[in-house]
Formats: C-alpha cells, structure tokens, sequence
C-alpha cells in the first residue's frame, strides 16, 4: 500500500517511476489489511494523524467511485473511545460524529462515518493508475538499496527494511483475520480491551465480512491458528450474535511493519544518491498512506 501510492504520487508528478516489488500486491500484507481509516498502532502520533487528514481528503474523494477504487464512506462505531479523544485533530473533519446510543453499543463508544477500503479492488486499481500515469512494475526482489539503478531511491520495504537497510527497529506485529458470508451486517465496529490489548472488530466489506482481530508482537508466523480463530468470532458473536452462524470463507494472517516511530526521511546511498525512507507504518498504513506518501514525494525532490 505505501509503496504503490508513493509511486502513483511520484508518477503523477511528472517524475519516472519504477517500482520493483519481491511479491505481487494480491499477495503482500497489504491485502491482508480490514481497510478502516483509523490511525492504529502507529507513532509518532501527532504527525500520524496530520498524514491520516491528509490521506482522509483523497479517500473522501475516491469514495464517489468505489466500484472502481475499492472505497466508501460507511458509518460505525469505534468502541471504548470517546469524543475527547478526537477532539483537536479530527472531529472537525468528521460530520456526524457523535456519542454512540446504548442500542448501537453497550459502552463508550463513538458513532463515525469513516473511509472503509476494500483491499483487494484497491490495490489493483492503484497500480494501474500507476500504469496509466506512466510508472513500470517489476517484480524483482532487492538485496541492496543500491541495486536501483535511478538518481533518486524510496525504499518502501516495511518488515523487509529489518533486513534490507537493515534495520532491527522494524519488526513484525501478528495479525489474524477471519472472513466469513455477512449475516446481514451493514455497519463496521471496531472495539479495544485495554485490558487484554485485543481488539475486536467487523468490516463489512464486499460478497464478505472481515473479522478481527490480533496484534501479537515479534511474531513471524503467517499460519492461521485455529484456537485464535475461534476466540475471534466468539469475541464478534458477543457483539453480533449472529455472526456465531455465519459461514467461514477464509483465515487470513498479515505481518504488521511497526516500528518505535514511521521511517520518512531523507537520506543518501553510498554513492551519494538520494535516499528516501517510508516504512514502519505498523497497523495504519491504509490510514497515512497518501499523506505519508505527499510528504516521501517532496522528499524525493
């Protein structure tokens, strides 16, 4: 996702752009992803937000097609949060924002109408305006930032920047999904126990519903375990009951790249070429990705 929308930036630019990618986008965590507009697990936090704005106002705009895009505006609610907590950076941009009624959660909640993308028609949409704007995809794996042989690098790598760069700050946090038919439900929740750090949620995306979800640090495994499954649509059946019958589709596992804090910054390599950095997104890379991606391009120039 930060990659394809730094290239489609950069392209859009004016600038020649070839991305090179070790798997196809069907196939990179990204897909993986629920799709929410909503800053998660991500630092610094003031300049998360500040991308998420920025990435908010192009979402709103793809959302008038989202047959094509893969994005709509749909209305949720995010659980144990409260109007404090979007006070001062969001709640402007929000309309309709307001606390959630018993009936809708048993809780605090907020009552929101945020972006919700469907990754699986999105990332396929971004790279053929990437290919309409000019730009190349190749699918090649990189054991050297300077293989690139172009005046200016961006190394978009998440978790592979532990390597590549390298750099022991990037590491992974463990995501599992469940994808089940949708009983009927038309409105996202996503709720967090600050208790036990789990955060449970459902996305109503296209043909399905996504359920979630993990957050395991400094795991590696991408095979779904059939005991977190279960937990998960237990925890969505308490919110939903109706979801206890509805039909599994799929288990899905995603690597999440966090970091202590988002590597966007500007760089050389040892030749003297520039360099620039945008990885360590963690779990908002949908959310900060076109602002994060605004910011990499005016590096790059």
């Amino acid at each position: 996702m930060i990659g394809l929308t730094t290239a489609v930036v950069l392209a859009e630019r004016g600038r020649r752009v070839r991305l090179w990618t070790r798997e196809p986008a069907e196939r990179t965590t990204s897909v993986v992803a629920g799709g929410l507009w909503w800053p998660y697990r991500i630092e610094p936090v003031a300049l998360a937000q500040a991308w998420a704005l920025r990435s908010l106002d192009v979402y709103e705009e793809l959302a008038a097609r989202p047959g094509q895009t893969g994005v709509r505006m749909l209305e949720g609610v995010l659980g144990e949060t409260g109007l404090d907590e979007v006070d001062g950076w969001a709640a402007a941009r929000l309309p309709g924002l307001r606390a959630a009624s018993a009936a809708e959660y048993a809780g605090t909640g907020l009552w929101a109408r945020l972006p919700l993308i469907d990754m699986s028609t999105h990332l396929p949409w971004l790279r053929e305006r990437l290919l309409a704007a000019g730009g190349t995809v190749e699918d090649r794996a990189v054991t050297d930032l300077a293989e690139a042989d172009a005046p200016v690098v961006v190394n978009c790598t998440g978790l592979g920047a532990r390597e590549l760069v390298p750099d022991p700050a990037v590491r992974p946090v463990r995501g599992q999904l469940v994808v089940v038919e949708n009983p009927g439900i038309h409105n996202w929740l996503v709720a967090a126990d600050a208790d036990s750090g789990e955060t449970t949620y459902f996305l109503p995306q296209p043909g399905r519903l996504l359920l979630g979800g993990t957050a395991e640090e400094d795991a590696w495994s991408t095979e779904p375990d059939p005991a977190v499954a279960a937990a998960i649509v237990r925890r969505c059946a308490a919110l939903r009951p109706e979801i206890a019958g509805a039909r599994v589709l799929a288990h899905l596992v995603g690597l999440r790249p966090a970091r202590d804090a988002v590597r966007l910054e500007r760089g050389t390599l040892p030749d003297g070429r520039r360099l620039v950095h945008n990885y360590g997104h963690g779990g908002a890379g949908v959310t900060v990705a076109w602002g994060c991606a605004q910011e990499a391009a005016r590096l790059a120039s």
